[in-house]
Parts: structure tokens; sequence; C-alpha cells
């Protein structure tokens, strides 16, 4: 199996917008009962904290083998 990299940012939004499947299947179902407007402040905070996620994922630092590495002009391998 080919490693992927991590989105946390996609992961996170994922998430969110699972919790709102969850809300509106629980009301169709009758187990509760959701307010029409519930999707929208889950589906904003959900957003919200995926564009942080992705902000500080994008910032973190290189290790210091990447930056040597590009430093002599080595180009990491694709897959």
């Amino acid at each position: 199996m080919l490693r992927h990299e991590l989105h946390p940012g996609k992961l996170v939004a994922g998430l969110f917008l699972l919790a709102v499947a969850v809300v509106y299947a629980g009301d169709a179902g009758g187990a509760w009962e959701a307010p029409w407007f519930v999707a929208l402040p889950l589906v904003m905070v959900g957003l919200l904290l995926a564009g942080v996620a992705a902000a500080l994922h994008g910032i973190r630092p290189r290790s210091a083998a990447r930056r040597r590495g590009r430093a002599q002009g080595l180009e990491e391998p694709r897959e």
C-alpha cells in the first residue's frame, strides 16, 4: 500500500460534516428533534477548525535532513 500525506484539515472538515449527517439522520429516524438551522453552525465551526488545522500543519518545521537535501539540490522522490 502506498503511503499518503496526512491532511488534517480535510480530516476535521470530514468529521464535522459526518456529525451533521448523524444529527439529521437521528432527526429523520425519530431519535431526537433537530432544528433546521443546526447544520449551519456545525459546518461553519468545522470549516474554521479545518482551516486552523491545515494552517498549523502547513507551518510545521521541516526536518534537518530534508533541508540538507534541498540545499544540495537533491529532490525528494515522488510516488
